[in-house]
């Protein structure tokens, strides 16, 4: 027999490979290598290309597409139209979150096709598919294709579109608005500002911002006619709800739909629906008995891939003489683009309002949100979702309730934390918070980023001609809602172990924390743990990653799923150690007749099963198969500091500074945990300072290239300082809290109230973001020119 055996002394290999330990991430060698597999990296046999063809109005109704002189060219497969692909009776894209209206009736779908076949409403709006022989035929047959589109007047603003008169999307959605959503008792939040010594109002514009993953959308479709089985190679953030929804969309079950995901080269929340692009290269596939593969090129990428963010709040906190926050309340728009589809409404209502009251005692509060069709691209989730978005209004509200009520900003935000001896305590938002030191948190903070020597450095940039400010926020993230994670162990013949769930990894370090998790389970070696999240067939549970859930949710799965091994594993080595089954205890890896050396490793265990013949009674394999329902939410929280320095002559702002000092529970991995705060931060960075998508007036987009949208570099993104100040979570056995969007929800509101702090030399104390060099250039002129 081959020894698989774990070692005895296993104290080491625990030690440097367990919980809590800077484990260098496995993956990382075979990505920076450039040895990674993405999906346009893949080639079947007899694959052909396909090339869509897109809209380049933002409204219109089609009048007619001809197809002929294309259907002729070299190489060309097939062209296909909404009329073809209507025939054959796929579903509508809808959304199936269960949102309703303030009267109670849910929100109002736009059935969108996978290519239309009466009107367009955006540009690059999909209306047919050539597939061709080679990329460059399926390109030239598109370019000859007759569109023929009768323009109609286009609206991109929601709060535009929504006004009587605006031109309408949809003929059963009055004043294009498809959810008008409300939370909060309005009578009780009224009265409370009525009641008010002062009440700070803050009109809001959160910007649009297009997601730019390195990896642009690609996909790799087959069918095999004889199982009538679907097969499509796609990057997803979790193929198992990803393939439900594919085989919805495509009226089969779901056996009939295999999805396999490779590397992903970034989401960030655009990759976790289905696109039209999907449903049509799969029809093809079908109908030519061929592979058929698409790939987005980064120009389409702008106009196809989903949109983040895009609000506009009018935003008021209520507070009484002594500066205690009585009730906050937030009214506005919501820009969900043309369609509706995937979780697009929620950021812009739901999220925001769940997030909104964040670390502080506030009583009450309320949302008032109309999300509104306009003739831009959809919306979809974008890093956070929602929670940067409420983190950044109240932070906001804060700095201008400090300075208008001439309190300290540090000591209006102490005076109304929630304290430790009030947890667990229900938020006005109705979560219930279970641990938390925020008053901690935010000390440390001050700590570590040298709060208290800002004013030298702020005398120094003057002495140089610049302008400094600095900025403290709060944040807390309400993670996604309770869900189901699959937790699978499969210990193989070569001695390895797979560990099969149901997140997905597109840059989060899964195989390398899931590894650490299970190796301080069940004591199996670190390298002998590899993960598997990438096949439908495989992984048939699970709610895929999104919401900073992965580590509480598949932590949690792999925490229960190995305690059925154990259990299992007991059973198998009393038989095999002739003992009673009470007698076995487990450490460390290995099976032990309790007051005795005599023991089995794990593994030696699980090959020893397969080569015994067992009685009835006794388990034949220590696999196990395990699905965990209602996996709650966590609240990661923190404050981060933001310092900036400005040269008043162009407006140019540099981050000189940022510390995040966070409470994600406990950290399984701090060097991983570092590397997505990183990320979050620099993301934020890019929204606060440069990013935007912007149209003209006829819904034409102006910024469709990494040319004219711009994106934070190298240069412009500090080092950091990052801090740990952990309570641990009560709701997950790891005590875990996510933490994979915490640097977006902690840097929006640090960095535009730090702008606004060097400004306020000037008298300035309120920009929109993006704060690019001509706009705060430009606000610093004004006050020139006013005092003139």
């Amino acid at each position: 027999m081959q020894d698989h055996a774990f070692p005895r002394d296993n104290a080491l290999a625990v030690q440097r490979f367990g919980v809590g330990q800077p484990v260098r991430r496995k993956e990382d060698d075979t990505l920076v290598r450039g040895h990674g597999c993405y999906t346009d990296d893949l080639q079947l046999a007899g694959q052909a290309y396909a090339w869509m063809l897109r809209s380049n109005h933002a409204h219109g109704v089609i009048r007619n597409i001809d197809a002929r002189a294309a259907r002729a060219m070299p190489g060309v497969l097939g062209i296909w139209t909404g009329a073809d692909l209507a025939a054959a009776d796929y579903a509508p894209f809808s959304c199936a979150l269960p949102l309703q209206n303030r009267d109670g009736s849910p929100l109002l779908q736009t059935p969108r096709l996978a290519l239309m076949t009466d009107k367009v409403r955006y540009v690059g709006d999909p209306v047919a598919i050539v597939v061709a022989e080679t990329l460059l035929q399926a390109r030239d047959a598109a370019e000859a294709i007759e569109l023929d589109i009768a323009p109609l007047p286009a609206v991109t603003s929601a709060e535009d579109a929504a006004k009587p008169g605006a031109p309408r999307l949809y003929d059963h959605i009055p004043d294009n608005v498809a959810l008008d959503y409300h939370y909060g008792d309005t009578a009780a939040v009224e009265a409370a500002f009525a009641a008010a010594a002062h009440v700070t109002r803050l009109d809001i514009t959160n910007t649009r911002i297009a997601v730019v993953a390195m990896e642009p959308r690609s996909a790799l479709a087959a069918y095999d006619r004889t199982s009538r089985r679907y097969t499509i190679e796609v990057p997803t953030q979790g193929v198992s709800g990803n393939r439900a929804a594919l085989a919805k969309l495509l009226k089969v079950p779901n056996d009939k739909v295999h999805l396999l995901t490779g590397n992903v080269g970034g989401s960030f929340g655009m990759k976790n629906i289905n696109y039209p692009e999907y449903i049509c290269i799969l029809h093809a596939a079908k109908a030519l008995g061929r592979p058929v593969k698409w790939t987005d090129e980064r120009s389409s990428s702008f106009l196809s891939d989903s949109h983040g963010r895009a609000q506009q709040i009018h935003a008021e906190l209520a507070l009484d003489a002594e500066g205690h926050f009585l009730a906050v309340r937030i009214s506005g728009y919501g820009n969900l683009g043309a369609y509706i589809t995937g979780v697009s409404p929620s950021p812009l209502s739901l999220n925001t309002g769940k997030n909104l009251s964040s670390v502080y005692r506030t009583p009450l509060h309320s949302v008032d949100i109309k999300c509104v069709l306009t003739n831009t691209t959809l919306m979809g989730a974008y890093r956070g979702a929602g929670r940067p978005e409420a983190n950044y209004f109240m932070e906001r509200l804060i700095d201008r309730a400090a300075d208008e009520m001439r309190i300290d900003r540090l000591a209006l935000r102490k005076r109304n934390f929630i304290k430790p001896s009030q947890l667990p305590f229900k938020a006005s938002s109705g979560m219930t918070y279970d641990s938390g030191d925020f008053l901690g948190v935010f000390n440390k903070a001050l700590t570590l980023s040298d709060y208290a020597g800002f004013a030298k450095r702020k005398r120094d940039s003057k002495k140089r001609g610049k302008l400094r400010g600095i900025a403290v926020g709060s944040y807390l993230e309400v993670t996604a809602p309770p869900s189901v994670e699959l937790g699978k162990i499969v210990f193989e013949q070569d001695g390895g172990v797979t560990l099969i769930t149901g997140t997905l990894d597109y840059g989060q370090g899964h195989a390398t924390a899931f590894a650490q998790v299970l190796a301080a389970q069940l004591g199996v070696p670190f390298e002998r743990i590899a993960l598997q999240q990438n096949d439908s067939d495989l992984v048939h549970a699970g709610s895929g990653t999104g919401g900073s859930r992965s580590i509480t949710a598949s932590g949690m799965a792999i925490v229960e799923a190995s305690k059925l091994v154990i259990a299992k594993g007991k059973i198998a080595a009393a038989h095999l150690l002739e003992t009673a089954e009470a007698d076995i205890e487990f450490d460390a890896g290995r099976f032990t007749v309790v007051g005795t050396d005599r023991g089995i490793d794990i593994l030696e265990l699980a090959q020893r099963l397969r080569e015994s013949n067992l009685p009835d009674g006794i388990p034949s394999s220590i696999d196990v198969d395990h699905t965990v329902n209602d996996i709650p939410s966590t609240f990661p929280n923190g404050c981060h500091v933001a310092e900036v320095e400005i040269d008043p002559d162009t407006g140019a702002t540099s981050v000189v500074g940022y510390t995040g000092v966070n409470d994600f529970g406990t950290i399984v991995n701090p060097m991983i945990v570092a590397g997505q705060l990183h990320g979050g931060v620099a993301q934020g960075i890019g929204q606060a300072l440069m990013e935007k998508v912007s149209y003209d007036d006829s819904g034409q987009p102006i910024t469709g290239s990494l040319m004219d949208y711009a994106l934070p570099r190298a240069e412009d993104v500090p080092m950091m300082t990052i801090g740990d100040h952990p309570t641990f979570a009560t709701s997950n056995p790891l005590g875990t809290k996510g933490c994979g969007e915490a640097g977006c929800a902690g840097s929006l509101a640090t960095l535009v109230n730090a702008v606004l702090d060097a400004l306020s030399d000037y008298g300035i104390d309120h920009l929109d973001m993006p704060l690019t060099s001509e706009r705060v250039w430009r606000a610093i002129e004004a006050t020139k020119n006013k005092a003139a």
